[in-house]
This record gives structure tokens, C-alpha cells and sequence, in this order.
């Protein structure tokens, strides 16, 4: 069981594949850690956990539906990112890759469909508060990548 002070208790193995989560379950312990590991042989893949607030009723299904902006508003509390290029383990570039607080998460990946590995990966390596802009098409939760997790304390 989790610890209410983040220290990491559990471990999570998530398998990213063009375009979805896999071995994500939907209910963790605070303090489970997450490790991406990317299947995909040509796109890049990220795992943005966003903690919802509280009074967020709505599913994950239906925020995604959004327009950006008001989706975007929602995005603000980001427990972690985890990028993995091609046919490669996930990086953590922001957070810790620990769920550590309780609450309702959008897990996420709003890399462009088609984005160029190396380009996405250089430019995120210099974004600064936000996702990189990079050519391609539609971000990946367009193509169905986003899933919802409950943690509990």
C-alpha cells in the first residue's frame, strides 16, 4: 500500500503502442512508480500524468473531447512526464515517475501522430514549460492514447 509521504511502493510496467497504453491498470497506490517502455518502431510516445481536480466529474473520455483551450485548462497539475523514443525505455523529463498523490488522473500523450523522433526529443530537451512544437499531425490522443487512473491513498 502506498504511503501518504510519496515514498515509492509499487511498480508499474506500461507498454506504449501507436496508439495506446498497455498494462495500465485503472486503480494504483500512491507511490507506485511508473516505467515506460515504447513498442513502437517509428513514433516517439509520452505518459503525462495530470491529476484532475477533485471536482472533476467528468471521464477522460469526455475531457479529451474539449476544445484545446478548455482542455489545456485542465492540464495544469502534471504529477509527471515520461518520454520514450522508438523501440526504447521511457525517460522521466518531468516529476519524479511517482504517483504519489491520491486523486483522479488523464494519462496522456499529446505528441503530433507522425513527429520526427529526433526532432521531438531535441526540442522537448529545450521546451521550457510546456510541450515542444513540432511539425506532424494531430497529437496522439486524437488516435484514441489517453487513459484515466485512479490512485488511492
Amino acid at each position: 500500500m502506498g504511503e501518504s509521504d510519496g515514498a515509492v511502493t509499487d511498480l508499474v510496467e506500461v507498454t506504449t503502442i501507436d496508439y495506446a497504453y498497455v498494462g495500465l491498470p485503472t486503480e494504483l497506490s500512491a507511490g507506485t512508480e511508473v516505467r515506460l517502455v515504447n513498442d513502437s518502431t517509428t513514433e516517439v510516445h509520452e505518459f503525462v500524468a495530470v491529476r484532475l481536480p477533485d471536482d472533476e466529474a467528468r471521464s477522460v473520455a469526455d475531457l479529451v473531447q474539449l476544445p484545446p483551450e478548455e482542455f489545456g485548462a485542465l492540464l495544469a497539475d502534471v504529477e509527471t512526464v515520461i518520454v520514450a523514443p522508438p523501440s526504447s525505455d521511457g525517460l522521466v523529463v518531468e516529476g519524479t515517475g511517482v504517483l504519489a498523490e491520491p486523486g483522479r488522473y488523464a494519462i496522456v500523450c499529446v505528441i503530433p501522430t507522425g513527429a520526427d523522433p529526433q526532432e521531438y526529443l531535441a526540442a522537448a530537451a529545450e521546451a521550457e514549460g510546456g510541450p515542444p512544437d513540432v511539425a506532424g499531425g494531430p497529437p496522439h490522443i486524437v488516435e484514441g492514447m489517453f487513459a484515466e487512473v485512479t490512485v488511492t491513498g
